[in-house]
This record gives C-alpha cells, structure tokens and sequence, in this order.
C-alpha cells in the first residue's frame, strides 16, 4: 500500500493542474445539484420491529390518508385573569384567528384548521383553547408566507390582552448553527498557523477540507429528497467531515515538510508523504467509516442514513488528502515552509541529519516513562470520575417541552399542560386491530387501569374492522410512570390491540437503543480490533486501544450527562432547558468517537512502531513517536475540539448535545488515553506490546504502515532494521 500511496501521491503532484481541475469540477457538479435540489424536508421516521411501528403501519392500512406525513401546528390561546375565552370578546377573537388562517397567506398549503368551540378544545374553566391546523406539506417544505402567516396569527388577539402562543411542527426550520462553527473554524486556523509557521501551509488544510466538505454535504444536499434524508443529516456530516478532512491534510503537509527537510524534491516528499501518513490516513479513515456504517446494525433508517452519508464525506476526506493536498502543495512551492530558518518543526534550524532537540513530546514521553503507573492511575482514575453520572442516564426524544422556556412551543407546551394536564401533550393513540365489541372491551379496560386521565370512546374506520382509541395520561410523555403506563395497556392486550403515537414510539425507540448498543459495540470493537492488529502486528496494542476508547467514550457520556440532564454549568454551554439524553445520542457518539479516537492511535502509533520495527528499544520508541507525532496530534485534536465545539451554539438540541459531546470525547481520548495512558500502557508492556504470534503473524497480510516496502522499492536500507521475526520472538 505505502508504495502505491506514493506513485499516487507524486503522481498528483506532478499532474497537479488536472487533479485540481477535477476536483474543482466535483464541487461545481455537486454544488449545482444541491442549488437544483428541492429542499430537505425533515425525514421520515419509523422503528421496524417495534410495536409502535407495527401500529402505525395498521393505521396506514386501516385508515388511508391519516398517516399524512404533513405538519401540525396548535396555536394556543388563553384568557387573561377573571376572563373566559367563550366571553364574547376572547371568543371573536378566537374566531378571527381561525379565519385568518383558512383565508390568510398560505392557505393552499393547509388541509384543515379546527374550530375549538365547534372541537371542543377547551379547558374546564373555559380559560384556555387551542385551534389544530393541519398542513399538507411538512414543517420543512411551508413557504415562508406560510410560516410568516401562522406566526402573525395571533398579533390581534395578543394586543386585546390574550395570551396566545404557538406549538407543534409547524414552525420547524433547519438547524442553524450560529457564529460558533465560524469561531471553531477561526481557532483550527490559528492552531494550524502556530503548528506550522506559515500561512500557506496553514490555509492548505483548511481549503482542501472545505472543498472536501463541499463536495460531501452538496452531495448530501442534491440528494436528501430522493434518499428521504433527515435535515440534520448534512450538519452532521459537516460536522465530521470537517474536523477529519482538516486533521487528514494537517498529517500529510506535516510529513511532507518534514521530508523536505531531510533534502528531498520537492516531488519526492509529496510521494513520501502520501506513502507514509498517507497510509496512517487511509487506515485511520477506514476506523471511522466502519463505525460510520456500522450505524447500520441498529436498524433504524433515519440513523443508518446519517451514518452511511457522514462515512461518505469521510471517504471523500481521505481521497483529498491523498490526491488534492498534493496537488495543492505543487502550487504553493517553497510557501509551504515557515518563514525562517527556527522553525521547531525543524529542530530549530539544526542541520539535515542532525539529532534533533528535545520538544515538548520528548519531555512528555520521557516523563511518562519514569512514572508509567502514576500517570495510568491519575489517567484512569480521572476519568472514572467523570464518568459516574453516566450511570443515571435517562434516554428519550425531544418534543416541545425540552425547548428553552424562551421559545413559543415551550410556552405552547406549558399552557396546554396548565390548562388541560401534564398528559396532553403525549397522548397515546390505541389502535384496535378487530370490531366494535374488541374496541369497547379494550375501553372497558384501560379506563381501569392507574395513570389515565381520559380515555375516549372508540373511532371506528369505514369497514368497521378496526378502531382508534384516544388515551391521555395523568403525567407527562417522559415520566416514568407514562411509561409504566404504556407497558400496562400493552402487557394486558394480545396481538389485535397495539399502543403507538409520539410518547409510545419514544418509549420503543429508546428501548431499541439500549437493546443494539451491545451489539454494535461488538461488531465495531471487533472490526476495528482486526483492523489495528493488522496495522500494529500486535494483540495487546489494538486491545489497548479499544479499552482507552472505551474509557474516554464513557467519561464522555457522563460529561454530557452532567450538563445537559443535571444541568451543572448548562447556563456556560447555552443549556435552557434540561431533560433525558436523546434516544440516538449515545450511541452515534459511540461510533463517531470510536473512529476519531482511533485516528489519533494510528498516527501516533504507528511512528512508534516504525521506530521499534527499526531497531529501537520499547522505550525509546515511544519517545521517538512523540517527537515526531506529538506536536501534530496535539495540533489535530485542538482543531477537532474547536470544530465540534462551534456546534455548540447551534439552535437544534441534537446538533448542540453531539457538538458537545464530541468535543469533549476528543478532549478526553486525545489528551487523556493517546497522550497518557496510552505511553504509560507501553512503557510497562515493554517488548510485550508488540508481541503476535507466529502462527497468526503468518496468517495477517502484511499492510506495512510503516513503508518498509517504500524503502525497499527505493533501494534505501531504512536504517538498523529488525526482522520481524525477532520482533515477534
């Protein structure tokens, strides 16, 4: 692989003017199908296997139509003190809401608006109301006339002294995520700028993984309505995307200054560099994409698309790194080197080939290696701590009542739980799957059951063979006895009597979390596991790996436990509202940060095993890892952390909690586990870190991360080397 990397490498940068060409053609082709592209609309959601599903499937069969995928808005109206909204005044004023918006901006767009006095959506002291609309498109395809006509709706009546707020989907818009991602991209500049000492050097990451990004999310853009993608879907993709891509063309800029350094053309470092981190690049890509694609074993589609679209613009990351940045470094010339002749990177101005001074990652190592179980313990048990509140996780999805209290929908929420229980906002929908005699039985049943508020009388389809029955709750959706609730009606049924709706399928989709995150840990440990001894020749290195990874995802998970359950220094991080962890959040972020924690291994690593393949003690190569690696790591991990963190300020909660979560994640495995235990780890295994068995050393391909076939094909002795027998002795 090193010697391909490196014909392909040169190759690119030889023939620089055409690969730019065809990358740049990539971007406009992209660019021009997205701007072509309908807008993404939300995406639908389902969970195979599940009753809530099974249910809802029913509901298309049973009742055509009902099931429309359009969006829903509830304007909520309630009267001020000592008043009634059926007084004369508030009720005109209700009215005028509903005829404004049957006849307003935007009326093609609705399918029915309900009168509240003719629906009987009114509270028991007749103080507040709400009208249903129901659209015929989804929130993320109404017209802003639309939009700007439901939330004018209300002004009048506001100004005669009601209250009226405004929840439901309607008012969806996509995910913004605010000036942060641009100060997370202004930091990663700065980070790169101070690495290398020069500004061409630092702007050639941060272009290449634009263009990269560029082409990904684009891609993902043009095709979000055919492939039904989510709307969070191309800011999670951008999200990955970006952080990698820059990190990928840091680790080959980097290699490439450090072989012209050593006296190589021009070309020939551009082909060295590929062939040696480029081949850390490619392994270190592929980690990610597994556990990007390894989504997939959950089998909820809504995840397994997020994660097939983020590997995508991983793989199209790679592939800039190995082709783009070349190219980009035959233009840039002798600008990709720092301005001076003092350059750290370069040992400070010392000659070719002279022993290079001790840097911050030499003092480091050599530190950590006069105290190994000292800094394992404080590494360990560190994040132990941090990872306590992990154990009190609560999972569920987001609904109205998790937006910040600043916002309508929350005041929407709230006023219709004051007005009409802390259960209406989750009601449960029963659907009969048989008579009128099973639908009235089933009444019968859940009418005695502990937790209902209201049960209403069935809702016959046409055929007469199957019913809806309306269940409110005496609790709120996400307490736990609304879920006790929904387990009752569903343990005293058989199979013609099925529990779905919003507070059901968040119960289901929660429990299917939990039930494939074991699985999925296992297929993605185990993959990547393989994958590592391959790269590594070792089983206690990758094995290493996989429990720091583990320790730090866990660490993480219990930061985000803290901030966004507990709310411990929510107010610094943009938290309004607390509640459960969503549903899909640990374990996405299990696999996002599995792959990015694996990169961090395989380039550190790798130069460690270079240098023991070649001769060196345990020890020392691990002090020649971190001279060489650790400046740039460190460098890769500020810039991932700053990336991800600028989605911090996004207006999604989703978006938001997983910018939090992986950069922290990277915070924890970059600087904790690689930087600490993980030297700690091998200054205690010794010669024993390195050990595979001859059988099975035999059996693995040889991938040779470390380019000894390079030296080999460019006739270079590569130094004192050791056999790999010796090694594996």
């Amino acid at each position: 692989m090193a010697t391909f990397l490196y014909r392909l490498g040169r190759g690119a940068f030889r023939r620089r003017r055409f690969v730019a060409l065809v990358w740049v053609a990539l971007l406009f082709a992209a660019g021009f199908g997205a701007a072509s592209a309908s807008a993404p609309t939300s995406g639908s959601f389902s969970i195979p296997g599940t009753e809530a599903q099974k249910a809802f499937d029913l509901l298309e069969q049973r009742f055509p139509g009902m099931t429309a995928n359009g969006a829903t808005a509830r304007i909520v109206i309630k009267a001020p003190d000592g008043a009634k909204v059926t007084d004369p005044a508030p009720k005109a004023q209700v009215e005028k809401i509903v005829s404004g918006l049957k006849g307003g901006a935007g009326a093609d767009q609705i399918a029915s608006v309900d009168d509240p006095f003719q629906s009987k959506a009114i509270s028991k002291d007749s103080r507040t109301a709400y009208i249903s609309a129901k659209y015929k498109v989804s929130g993320m395809e109404l017209t802003d006339a639309t939009r700007d006509s439901l939330k004018e709706s209300g002004h009048a009546a506001q100004a005669a002294g009601l209250t009226v707020e405004i929840g439901g989907d309607a008012l969806m818009t996509a995910p913004e995520t605010g000036s942060g991602e641009v100060i997370g991209i202004l930091i990663a500049a700065v980070v790169l700028v101070v690495t290398f000492g020069s500004l061409v050097a630092a702007g050639l990451p941060l272009l290449t993984a634009l263009i990269g990004v560029g082409i990904g999310v684009s891609s993902i853009t043009a095709l979000a309505n055919v492939l039904d993608l989510g709307s969070t879907t191309s800011t999670l993709a951008m999200m990955i995307g970006l952080a990698v891509g820059i990190d990928y063309a840091l680790f080959i800029v980097s290699r490439y200054r450090v072989e012209l350094a050593e006296g190589r053309e021009r070309d020939e470092a551009a082909g060295r560099a590929a062939g040696t981190a480029g081949s850390a690049v490619v392994f270190a890509g592929l980690t990610v994409v597994i556990a990007l694609v390894g989504l997939a074993v959950v089998n909820i589609p809504m995840l397994t698309k997020m994660g097939f679209a983020a590997a995508g613009t991983v793989v199209i990351a790679v592939l800039v790194a190995l082709t783009l940045v070349p190219a980009i470094l035959g233009f840039a010339g002798k600008k990709v080197l720092p301005a001076g002749t003092k350059s750290r990177l370069f040992g400070k101005g010392k000659p070719a080939g002279a022993e290079p001074k001790a840097n911050g990652g030499t003092r480091w190592a050599r530190f950590v290696l006069r105290r190994p179980v000292l800094v394992l313990l404080a590494g360990v048990i560190g994040l132990g701590a941090i990872a306590i509140p992990a154990g009190k996780l609560e999972m569920g999805l987001p609904d109205d009542g998790a937006q910040p209290v600043s916002t309508t929908q929350r005041r929407a929420y709230d006023l219709l739980s004051d007005g009409f229980g802390p259960g209406f906002n989750g009601p449960l929908m029963v659907v009969v799957d048989g008579d009128k005699a099973l639908a009235d039985k089933t009444v019968d049943r859940i009418k005695g059951l502990d937790g209902v508020a209201v049960v209403t009388p069935p809702m016959p389809n046409k055929a007469g063979d199957a019913a809806i029955i309306n269940v409110i709750p005496k609790d709120r959706p996400s307490s736990t006895e609304t879920e006790k609730l929904v387990h009752t009606i569903r343990d005293g049924s058989g199979d013609d009597v099925l529990v779905t709706g919003a507070t059901a399928m968040n119960i289901d989709f929660s429990q299917k979390m939990n039930d494939a995150l074991v699985p999925y840990l296992a297929l993605v440990v185990g993959l990547a596991f393989l994958l590592l001894m391959l790269v590594f020749r070792s089983i206690l290195v990758p094995l290493k790996a996989a429990l720091g990874f583990l320790l730090s995802v866990v660490a993480a998970l219990g930061a985000v436990v803290a901030v966004f359950q507990w709310g411990w220094l929510g107010s610094l991080f943009g938290v309004e509202q607390t509640g459960p962890i969503m549903s899909m959040m640990p374990i996405f972020m299990v696999g996002v940060v599995f792959g990015l924690a694996m990169d961090y291994e395989v380039f550190l690593v790798t130069r460690m095993r270079e240098a023991y393949v070649h001769g060196e003690r345990p020890g020392q190569a691990v002090v020649t890892g971190f001279q060489y690696s650790a400046r740039v790591v460190v460098a890769a991990a500020v810039i991932m952390i700053a990336v991800f963190s600028g989605f911090i300020g996004a207006s999604e909660q989703m978006v938001k909690m997983i910018g939090f979560g992986l950069a922290v994640a990277v915070f924890f495995d970059a600087f904790v586990v690689r930087m600490a235990i993980v030297p700690a780890v091998l200054a205690l295994l010794g010669h024993k870190a390195w050990w595979l068995p001859k059988w099975l050393d035999r059996l693995l391909p040889n991938v040779d991360v470390e380019g000894e076939s390079l030296r080999k094909h460019l006739g270079e002795s590569g130094g004192p080397e050791r056999d790999r027998e010796l090694v594996n002795a």
